[in-house]
């Protein structure tokens, strides 16, 4: 005989009830809890949109939210990124493509390294993010909360 399913552990909360991290984008990776900013800087290293994800997953899942149509003629990007769809729905837009392959890719496609030496500006982006302590410590318990201090620090960065 089945037991009725209550609101535990395996089923999804009732409304109105606090369940712990599943609605937010923290999760337990090898160093701990975590979360990931994938982010999309224009040309000038400045904070253009990001999204959050859990620790433990994989960084091509954040990378949908950011390809929705926009206006940007090229996309920098390191190996971790190299996946067929990602790199369809850029060029799908009109876009050039500076990834590199991975070693195991068995279409290769051209690959500017000129053009991909200015992947430093995202880099330079996320070390001036992270001199702000609540930004590195994730100071915030929500995602809500932890998104607007990114966009008051992105802002903040672009000012400068």
């Amino acid at each position: 005989m089945r037991r009725p399913q209550t609101a535990g552990y395996g089923s999804p909360p009732r409304p109105g009830r606090k369940r712990g991290t599943r609605s937010q984008a923290i999760g337990r990776s090898v160093t701990g809890w975590s979360t990931k900013i994938i982010a999309m800087t224009d040309a000038l290293g400045n904070l253009v949109r990001f999204t959050l994800i859990p620790g433990q997953h994989y960084d091509t899942v954040g990378v949908a939210p950011l390809l929705e149509p926009a206006d940007f003629k090229g996309i920098l990007a390191d190996k971790t990124f190299d996946v067929h769809w990602i790199v369809d729905a850029i060029r799908a837009q009109g876009a050039c493509v500076a990834i590199p392959q991975r070693k195991n890719r068995l279409d290769r496609h051209p690959f500017d390294g000129t053009l991909f030496k200015a992947r430093h500006l995202i880099e330079n982006f996320f070390c001036r993010l992270k001199k702000f302590r609540r930004i590195a410590m994730r100071s915030e318990k929500t995602d809500r909360s932890f998104e607007a201090m990114i966009y008051l620090v992105g802002a903040i960065i672009n000012s400068r």
